[in-house]
């Protein structure tokens, strides 16, 4: 059996599936539909805050390339589905770069399947946690420019990164590489100031993920403003999820309820 089909046929539920899951893909397993499931039924804004976290993405990406930004690293770009970042990218500039980070096996494999004949892009099996591996890694340094400005993407994967791996110093490093012009955009989890619908929801969500193979860490608003230090927050600011859409209005109420968590993008002076 190799690794991919290893990883495949593995019993414990994997976050990077479990996401997987919650977008409508079909690479995971039945112990990621089950707890899935289990998930949806306890805290069913889970799941659609999952969606309105990848439908921050797009809009950051479509952002930053109105502005003009034809280069991307995606940390912890998870498993590929409808809607990714060179997609995204190609819409504004067909030679538009992107590198796609991520130590999952699934999710490296299957990029790296996907992208074999594209020379824009590619995908390291790598740690983002390990920033010097990333940015100085030869097929970075091949596609990115670091030169001129650069769109760092580091959405739905710092809720999997403990205090002890400090973050805010993870990001840090990656940012000081960043030129003027560049943007950050950044999701995190919170259970800051929740109804109590709302906070019971989060904490089944927290209590389910322990049987998986990460676990979740909540942070604050100010923890998180603390990671965008460097930069000038575009409008409008760092919000909640539903905020952020351009498509705000076209929310329905159930979407716009999902509120255990921020986002924002952050320019490079």
């Amino acid at each position: 059996m190799d690794e991919k089909t290893a990883e495949l046929n593995g019993d414990r539920p994997n976050s990077a599936r479990l996401y997987d899951v919650f977008l409508g893909g079909n690479h995971n397993t039945e112990a990621d539909r089950q707890l899935a499931e289990r998930i949806k039924k306890s805290a069913p804004r889970w799941s659609l805050g999952a969606q309105l976290n990848r439908s921050f993405l797009r809009c950051a990406v479509h952002y930053m390339a109105a502005q003009g930004i034809d280069q991307f690293l995606d940390l912890g770009s998870g498993i590929p589905t409808v809607g990714n970042v060179h997609e995204i990218a190609a819409q504004h500039n067909p030679r538009a770069r992107v590198v796609y980070v991520d130590y999952e096996t699934i999710a490296y494999n299957t990029s790296r399947a996907e992208l074999a004949d594209n020379p824009n892009v590619t995908i390291l099996n790598a740690d983002l946690r390990d920033p010097r591996s990333v940015l100085d890694h030869p097929e970075t340094r091949e596609l990115l420019d670091f030169s001129r400005p650069v769109g760092l993407l580091i959405v739905g994967v710092l809720l999997f990164i403990g205090p002890r791996d400090r973050p805010g110093d993870i990001i840090a490093t990656y940012r000081e590489r960043l030129s003027s012009g560049s943007y950050l955009a950044i999701s995190q989890a919170s259970d800051d100031d929740l109804p109590a619908d709302l906070r019971d929801e989060i904490d089944q969500v927290v209590a389910s993920y322990e049987h998986a193979d990460e676990q979740l860490v909540l942070r604050s608003h100010d923890e998180v403003a603390g990671w965008f230090s460097g930069t000038e927050l575009v409008p409008p600011g760092l919000v909640h999820y539903p905020d952020w859409s351009p498509a705000q209005q076209a929310l329905s109420e159930e979407q716009q309820s999902c509120r255990y968590g921020y986002v924002g993008v952050g320019r490079v002076p």
